[in-house]
């Protein structure tokens, strides 16, 4: 995945929908007074900036693969910020919760960094990340028959087995690290405005990637097709679009020195 593919003014289309999740999943952590707080992951950082206003006495960092995301990020007063890959990123001091909000979907390779993480963690430290458990969902369905009938030729090898694992199996991963762990998933029912309201949420995110690897001049017909299909598996209603997104939390914390 290109580290400059990410459209910020596409992506916050939709904050109020996206930025729900990260307060359900921070609602779970009980973490008092944590030193150091990581945002894995943090886009362009408005709720790596929560992070900060909610502990105060925190030094807060967020980090991103995306150039374009971190551009828009504000440094302040205990809150930096950096372009890094996940699978890269070593902390110079322990950490005392690392969050990361819709962002492990990306890297199929986060059953393994997610020890790393606890690794990463100092005693009593919180782990707290939430993905998107939809990829069976019909929006990605849609676009995986778009590909096979017109697109293979272009986009054939994006279509990718299901990246996301069950809230069960990070429980027993996590738990197998002597993690205690709290699992679950939420389905929220989002309510969406405007025409081609459920082709607009994914341009910033599921198609992000398609977009990235065909040439300019063919967005306009590859959305036009894909907004067809998703019009007729999500209807339009008086109120606006109808629109579940299934999503899976996490959060664990390591055992305390001694514990």
């Amino acid at each position: 995945m290109s580290r400059d593919m990410w459209d910020p003014e596409i992506y916050a289309r939709f904050t109020e929908e996206r930025s729900r999740p990260f307060h359900d999943l921070l609602a779970r952590v009980g973490a008092e007074d944590p030193s150091y707080v990581v945002d894995a992951g943090c886009g362009t950082g408005e709720l790596t900036a929560e992070l900060a206003r909610r502990w105060p006495s925190a030094q807060v960092h967020g980090f991103d693969a995306s150039p374009a995301m971190i551009g828009k990020a504000r440094p302040g007063d205990r809150l930096t910020f950096a372009v890094e890959d996940i699978l890269d990123w070593r902390p110079r001091r322990p950490v005392d919760l690392l969050v990361s909000n819709a962002v492990l979907q990306w890297v199929p390779e986060h059953r393994v960094v997610l020890p790393c993480w606890v690794e990463a963690l100092a005693p009593g430290g919180w782990l707290a990340f939430q993905v998107p458990g939809n990829f069976h969902a019909p929006s990605h369905e849609a676009v995986r028959e778009v590909i096979r009938l017109k697109w293979f030729e272009w986009l054939g090898d994006l279509l990718r087995e299901d990246p996301v694992g069950e809230p069960a199996d990070y429980l027993d991963l996590l738990a197998q690290l002597g993690c205690a762990v709290d699992a679950w998933e939420t389905t929220y029912l989002h309510v969406l405005p405007g025409e081609n309201a459920v082709l607009g949420w994914i341009t910033g995110t599921a198609l992000r990637p398609m977009l990235d690897r065909l040439p300019p001049s063919e967005h306009a017909e590859f959305l036009a097709d894909c907004g067809r299909l998703l019009d007729e598996v999500y209807p339009r209603m008086p109120y606006g679009t109808p629109f579940p997104f299934r999503r899976i939390f996490v959060v664990a914390r390591k055992p305390a020195a001694g514990g």
